[in-house]
């Protein structure tokens, strides 16, 4: 057997596995242990090597209900691990759309596997595209500060984007990009099931919910996905527009709060000027 066909068929495998993870009545879930459910728990979701990576929030086994009432500890973390690494692997050689091409490296979404709330962006920048990492650079830094600003960290959270890989020039990511990457992230959101999404921005507002309409009028607005009813939806700024737009900030941190109260954390009596 040549390199490339090992390679082929070691990809294949992957592939294979990451599906019998997800849908265990699929034959093959039976028919062999999963290489990968025998290797050792890592701490990070990102295809990355050499990338320190995101621990687990302590105490995220713990149990937690969903809005129908269902345990969402019958996925404990290190089974959710285990199937975003899998996703994250499939992502790294996805060639789906020419962006794959173009990308120094995918990126695939960071955070607790297990996370009450989640966050999808727009796409990688420069900064990403060489390390890997959503949201690094000057926006990620204002959104580490909006979630320290509701008392979590960035550990408690899980971070995604529309599209994996960046376009080119930092450019908005087209029709044909969104739809190559959106199975993707319906599969983070699917292995993940938090209790609420943060959708920043317009392309992930394109993605996720609506082609027709503008930010300005759906924003602070709870909305749903058709795929998951129970998941709670909250669009607001992308921080690159409050970057650009400070005076927005007071609004976003009015939607954050909205967010707060769904997951039953604590508002802060002065959340500063975070």
């Amino acid at each position: 057997m040549t390199g490339s066909e090992s390679s082929a068929d070691d990809g294949l495998l992957v592939h294979l596995e990451y599906l019998a993870g997800l849908y265990p009545d699929l034959p093959l879930a039976h028919s062999r242990q999963s290489p990968v459910a025998e290797a050792s728990p890592v701490t990070r979701t990102s295809p990355v090597k050499g990338d320190p990576g995101i621990s687990l929030f302590p105490g995220g086994e713990e149990i937690r209900q969903e809005p129908g009432g269902e345990d969402r500890n019958s996925m404990n973390g290190e089974s959710a691990l285990i199937k975003l690494s899998g996703l994250s692997g499939i992502v790294a050689s996805c060639r789906d759309c020419p962006l794959g091409e173009s990308r120094t490296q995918a990126v695939f979404g960071e955070g607790d596997p297990k996370a009450r709330l989640m966050f999808i962006g727009e796409g990688p920048g420069a900064e990403e595209d060489r390390t890997g990492r959503p949201f690094v650079g000057r926006a990620g830094e204002l959104l580490t500060k909006m979630i320290g600003a509701m008392g979590l960290k960035r550990e408690q959270v899980y971070i995604a984007n529309a599209v994996k890989c960046r376009p080119p020039g930092n450019r908005t990511p087209e029709l044909l990009e969104r739809d190559a990457c959106k199975h993707f992230l319906l599969d983070q959101i699917r292995i993940i099931r938090p209790g609420a999404i943060v959708l920043l921005g317009q392309t992930a507002i394109f993605s996720m919910l609506t082609q027709n309409s503008p930010i300005s009028s759906v924003r602070g607005v709870e909305s749903s996905l058709p795929d998951f009813p129970g998941i709670r939806v909250m669009p607001t700024y992308h921080p690159a527009y409050l970057l650009r737009n400070p005076q927005a900030k007071v609004l976003v941190w009015k939607d954050l709060q909205q967010v707060m109260s769904w997951l039953s954390l604590p508002l802060p009596a002065d959340p500063g000027k975070k």
